[in-house]
C-alpha cells in the first residue's frame, strides 16, 4: 500500500523547484531502474508483486510493495512498467578546477539551452553509446533530472554526468588550445574536416541554433551538409539526431 500524502509527494518530483527542494528524481521500468541500481542507491523502491518476485537488490532502499492500480496511480507513465524507484541526483560541483583539464583530454557535449525534454534525453543516450562521460548544460536546457528526459535516456543517465553551469564562463576558462567544437549552418562542411577526440563540442537551441555569445568562442564552425548539394529541403535537422550524426564523425577515426 501506498499513501495519499506520499502518492502526492512523488508526484511533486515531476517539478523542477521540488526535486532541486529535495534532490531526488523519478525513474522508471525494469532497464532504468536496474541501471540506476547497478551506480547509486535508491531511497525508494516502489513495486509490484511480480516485480519483487524477480528481483532482489541488494539496496537499503525503502520498499514499498503495490498493485497494479496503486502503481497508475503514482507513475508518471501512460503504461507503467512495474517499478519505480525514487533516486538522489548526484552531486556534481559546478565548476571544479578540473573541468578545463577533462575537457582537454576528453570530448564533452555542451548543450546551449536545449529545452525539449526528449531530445535532452535522446542525446544523454547518443553520449553514453559514443563514450562521451560528461555533458555540460546551460542553465535554461531541461533539467536532465525531470521524468521524460530520464525515460528518454534509457538508463543512460547513469552512466553519463550531467553539469549544469554557465557554459559561457565554462568555454572561456578552457585553455587555449582545447578545440571548441559548433554546428551552424555557415559552418564546414563537416566529413571534409579532422576531428579530434578531445575539446567541447557545443549543440544549441531547437529554434535558434547556438546562441551568438557561443558561436563567437567557437574555433570550428561544422555543417552536416544535406544531399544532394542545393536541393531544397528542411531548415535544419532535430537536435538529437544532428548529435548523432556528429558524435559518429567524431569516432570514426578510432575505429579504423
Amino acid at each position: 500500500m501506498i499513501s495519499k500524502s506520499r502518492i502526492k509527494s512523488i508526484k511533486q518530483l515531476e517539478l523542477k523547484k521540488f526535486r532541486r527542494q529535495t534532490g531526488l528524481f523519478v525513474a522508471e521500468g525494469p532497464k532504468v531502474v536496474g541501471d540506476l541500481l547497478e551506480v547509486m542507491p535508491a531511497e525508494t523502491l516502489i513495486g509490484t508483486d511480480e516485480w519483487w518476485a524477480a528481483h532482489t537488490p541488494a539496496t537499503t532502499a525503502e520498499r514499498i510493495v503495490v498493485d497494479e492500480a496503486e502503481l497508475r496511480r503514482v507513475s508518471f507513465l501512460q503504461h507503467p512498467q512495474k517499478v519505480m524507484g525514487i533516486f538522489r541526483q548526484p552531486l556534481v560541483e559546478e565548476r571544479p578546477k578540473d573541468w578545463g583539464t577533462h575537457i582537454a583530454s576528453h570530448l564533452c557535449l555542451a548543450l546551449d539551452d536545449v529545452q525539449d525534454p526528449g531530445n535532452v534525453g535522446t542525446i544523454i543516450r547518443i553520449a553514453d553509446w559514443f563514450g562521451i562521460d560528461t555533458i555540460f548544460c546551460s542553465v535554461a536546457t531541461a533539467d536532465a533530472y525531470s521524468p521524460k528526459v530520464v525515460q528518454s535516456t534509457m538508463g543512460s543517465i547513469a552512466r553519463v554526468r550531467i553539469v549544469v553551469t554557465d557554459l559561457l564562463a565554462l568555454t572561456k576558462s578552457l585553455p587555449h588550445d582545447v578545440p571548441i567544437y559548433g554546428t551552424v549552418l555557415d559552418g564546414e562542411d563537416i566529413y571534409k574536416q579532422a576531428l579530434s577526440d578531445r575539446g567541447l563540442l557545443v549543440m544549441g537551441n531547437e529554434g535558434n541554433g547556438i546562441t551568438p555569445e557561443m558561436q563567437s568562442l567557437l574555433t570550428h564552425r561544422l555543417l552536416i551538409p544535406n544531399y544532394p548539394p542545393g536541393r531544397p529541403t528542411a531548415d535544419s535537422l532535430n537536435v538529437a539526431i544532428a548529435t548523432a550524426i556528429t558524435c559518429a564523425e567524431f569516432r570514426r577515426p578510432q575505429a579504423h
